[in-house]
């Protein structure tokens, strides 16, 4: 990889590496659970929201539709409700070896990106244009966002 796109990835590999860290060993019944009086999203639907927006971010940056099988697999992002879709009873090993799929497909893309190619725009959300340096940025960032609800639901689940 180039130089910047290689820090780039690897913001993005770390911080895959360390959800995973946070979610090994959940039985399926913390993996699936909403907090209290059940009303967040679950470590489930984060893992499974991560992985759909990665795999869009992918395909954003080849400038390709994303196959419908990949999509019908992955998505919605969003259910009717403007929700994260509920899930329920996927297991850990399932979420994480799909996620690594898509983990890989960044890898793969980053191979053959540039550094001069991380100033080109695409389109994202609403007719909003991103760099693909942003993009991957992004990834990272995302990830490490949802690590803090993930933190979060361990320990209320640990306390009740």
């Amino acid at each position: 990889m180039e130089p910047v796109v290689g820090m780039l990835y690897s913001m993005v590999k770390g911080n895959y590496n360390r959800l995973k860290s946070i979610v090994a060993g959940m039985t399926q019944d913390e993996l699936d659970y909403k907090g209290p009086n059940q009303k967040y999203n679950s470590t489930a639907q984060l893992l499974r929201h991560l992985a759909y927006v990665d795999l869009n971010w992918v395909f954003r940056i080849k400038g390709e539709d994303m196959p419908l099988e990949l999509e019908a697999k992955y998505g919605p992002m969003l259910n009717e409700n403007n929700q994260i879709p509920q899930i329920n009873g996927i297991s850990l090993e399932i979420l994480i070896n799909d996620y690594d799929e898509i983990i890989d497909m960044i890898k793969y893309l980053c191979y053959e990106l540039t550094d001069k190619q991380l100033n080109q725009t695409v389109d994202y959300e609403n007719g909003k244009e991103a760099t693909i340096r942003w993009g991957i940025w992004h990834i990272a960032d995302h990830n490490r966002y949802h690590q803090a609800h993930v933190n979060q639901l361990r320990k209320w689940f640990s306390q009740r």
